[in-house]
C-alpha cells in the first residue's frame, strides 16, 4: 500500500497535467486569426465564389459608362472601395464583367444621413454635365443603402435599406449599424430575386412581376426603347455624394 501522501501528490500532478493540456488546447483557438477581408476561403473557391475587389487595386472596375476607373470620385481606403463626396461631379462604378444569374455578397458602411446603393440588371447608363460637374449613373434595379434618418429613406418604406428602391419595402425590417460594417446579399436566380441583410432574407420577388417589369422597361436605352430587357448586366456601386465603403465583394455565378 502506497503512502497517503503519494496519492495526494499523484492527484495534484494529474490536475496540473489536465490544466496544462486544457490551456494548450485553448491556445490555438484563441490565436486563430480573424478571417481576412477581401479573401476567399478554400471552401468558397470550391463552391465557385470569386472576388470582385482585391482590396488594394481597382482591377475589374471601371466607370459605369465604360471609361477608366474614376479616381476623381472613388478611392481605395483601408481595403475598401470608397465613394468620395465631390462638389464637381461624381460617377457610379461597375464591374468590367457582366452576370446573369448570381449570388452576390458584400460588406458596406455608411455614416449618419448616408445614402448609396448597389445596382444590378442595369438597363442603361446616363451621363450628363450640370452645375455640379460631370455625372454618370447606372439605371437598373437597386438594393438601397441608406440611414433611416436620410430624407430619401424617411420619405417612403420602399426607400429604406435593403428595399428594391422605390418598388418593394423589406420585411422584416432588420437593424443595421451606422458607422460600422454590415453584410448584404443579392441573389438573382433566373427570374427569382432575393435581398438579404445581416443574415436575414428581407425581400423576394420575381422579375416578371408587373411592378418590376414596368420599371425595367422604363429604363431601356432611348436608342432602343422597344428592345428587350437586358438580363446580362454588370454590378454597379452608386456614388450618391455620400461617403460609403464597400469590401468583401464576392460573387458566385448560378448559371
Amino acid at each position: 500500500m502506497e503512502p497517503m501522501t503519494s496519492g495526494l501528490s499523484n492527484g495534484k500532478t494529474n490536475r496540473l497535467a489536465f490544466l496544462a493540456m486544457a490551456l494548450t488546447l485553448c491556445i490555438p483557438a484563441a490565436s486563430v486569426a480573424a478571417p481576412q477581408n477581401n479573401r476567399l476561403t478554400d471552401g468558397e473557391r470550391q463552391q465557385g465564389w470569386r472576388l470582385l475587389f482585391d482590396g488594394s487595386t481597382s482591377q475589374g472596375w471601371q466607370e459605369i459608362t465604360g471609361k477608366p476607373f474614376p479616381s476623381h470620385s472613388w478611392t481605395i481606403e483601408d481595403g475598401c472601395l470608397k465613394a468620395l463626396v465631390r462638389q464637381d461631379g461624381f460617377q457610379d462604378i461597375r464591374t468590367v464583367d457582366t452576370f446573369r444569374s448570381f449570388d452576390l455578397e458584400f460588406d458596406w458602411k455608411l455614416l449618419k444621413d448616408g445614402n448609396s446603393g448597389v445596382k444590378y440588371l442595369v438597363q442603361r447608363e446616363d451621363e450628363w454635365v450640370n452645375q455640379e460637374g460631370r455625372q454618370a449613373r447606372a439605371r437598373g434595379l437597386e438594393y438601397q443603402l441608406a440611414d433611416d434618418h436620410n430624407a430619401d429613406a424617411a420619405s417612403d418604406p420602399s426607400r429604406v435599406t435593403a428595399s428594391l428602391y422605390s418598388v418593394f419595402a423589406p420585411s422584416p425590417r432588420i437593424a443595421f449599424a451606422i458607422g460600422a460594417f454590415n453584410h448584404s446579399r443579392v441573389m438573382v436566380h433566373g427570374d427569382h430575386v432575393e435581398h438579404w441583410l445581416n443574415g436575414t432574407k428581407v425581400l423576394e420577388f420575381e422579375i416578371p412581376q408587373p411592378e418590376v417589369n414596368r420599371l425595367l422597361l422604363s429604363m431601356r436605352s432611348p436608342s432602343d426603347p422597344n428592345g428587350p430587357i437586358r438580363r446580362d448586366s454588370p454590378i454597379s456601386l452608386q456614388n450618391h455624394s455620400s461617403p460609403t465603403w464597400f469590401r468583401n465583394i464576392k460573387i458566385r455565378p448560378l448559371d
